[in-house]
């Protein structure tokens, strides 16, 4: 997990290891899905959908990793929706990540990896973060996992 992702830009590296984003979520609340204060984006909580239940109980901590990498992909999809482009993302500030879990549940970083790692895959050195891992004994819809974001932004060239 170098900083090979320097080389090319984050929409290119995203496009050469095959990913898609998934389609985005519709919002059933009082809320928003992304705010800008200065050169920050704060995205709202997004989850696994493909993968509902706990971890540890419904699924393993390698099934949970996957959870997480998919909670990472729409947390992106939001970013792309509202920047019009990943190349537009700075850094990867910080992850705040939930794991449905049972009480005594130990491997959350390890779950949590998962969207950590695909981090520095797209955004290589620059997706390094700071990151929270709770466990939680319910999420929304029942998600696996749940991951927020905060995201540094490159200045405006307009």
């Amino acid at each position: 997990m170098s900083g090979e992702a320097a080389t090319s830009s984050a929409e290119e590296r995203f496009k050469e290891l095959g990913l898609e984003f998934p389609p985005s979520p519709k919002r059933t609340g009082n809320f928003l899905s992304a705010v800008r204060v200065g050169d920050l984006l704060f995205l709202s909580g997004q989850g696994s959908h493909d993968r509902l239940g706990k971890i540890g109980v419904d699924f393993d901590v390698d099934e949970g990793y996957q959870a997480a990498r998919e909670a990472g992909l729409r947390s992106l999809a939001l970013a792309k929706e509202e920047l019009g482009s990943l190349d537009r993302v700075k850094r990867i500030v910080k992850i705040l990540g939930f794991v449905n879990c049972e009480a005594g549940f130990d491997r959350n970083p390890q779950v949590l990896n998962g969207a950590s790692d695909l981090m520095v895959e797209i955004f290589g050195d620059a997706g390094r973060h700071v990151r929270s891992a709770i466990g939680a004994i319910a999420l929304p819809h029942d998600f696996a996992v749940e991951i927020e974001m905060v995201l540094q932004l490159e200045p405006d060239r307009s």
